[in-house]
């Protein structure tokens, strides 16, 4: 009966041990049901910002949408950029503005529109559409579940609304893709 016992234990050893080294970066070992206070979080360089990938491409094997929940100091903001996917914001918390520029067939974003956004509103950006939100309010923090579709994306960055589309940075993959991104391994036969 003790060698019984003794394998049992092992086998609850290893497999609690697999199940709990196994990588953020895969689908394999993570549970379905997520704490989001227990996911990992970033700033990726950006002082102020929050950034928890609830559910990934890279992260956790979805194909067609991505899920983030961000959190904005006062003052905070993203760089102004662009990207081939949709991007639907619901606000949970705070208040902020949302600048749009929809002008992607001119030769650079041009002037944005402005759009206040606040508590339980939501908003999207289409693709290409360049973008940028900012916490403008000063008391309290901005707080968005962000869905994106066709992840990873590809982000073109802009140093302002007036940087030609072809001056724009590319950056791929994306701070919070960059630790999970693998590229693919030449087949040499």
């Amino acid at each position: 009966m003790t060698e019984l016992t003794v394998i049992v234990y092992l086998l609850t050893i290893s497999l609690f041990i697999s199940s709990t080294s196994a990588s953020q970066c895969s689908a394999n070992g993570l549970p379905l049901v997520r704490d989001i206070n227990k996911l990992p979080q970033d700033n990726f360089g950006i002082p102020g910002l929050s950034h928890i990938t609830v559910a990934g491409s890279l992260m956790h094997g979805l194909k067609e949408v991505e899920v983030w929940l961000q959190t904005f100091g006062p003052g905070t903001r993203k760089p102004i950029h662009r990207h081939s996917c949709e991007e639907i914001f619901v606000v949970l918390n705070g208040s902020g503005t949302l600048y749009l520029a929809s002008s992607s067939h001119s030769k650079s974003p041009g002037k944005p529109e402005e759009f206040s956004i606040y508590s339980n509103s939501t908003f999207y950006v289409l693709v290409n559409d360049a973008h940028q939100l900012w916490n403008t309010n000063e008391e309290e923090d901005l707080q968005v579940l962000v869905v994106i579709s066709r992840p990873p994306v590809k982000i073109f960055m802009y140093d302002d609304w007036s940087t030609p589309h072809t001056a724009a940075k590319l950056k791929f993959p994306f701070p919070w893709d960059e630790e999970c991104y693998q590229k693919t391994i030449k087949d040499e036969l």
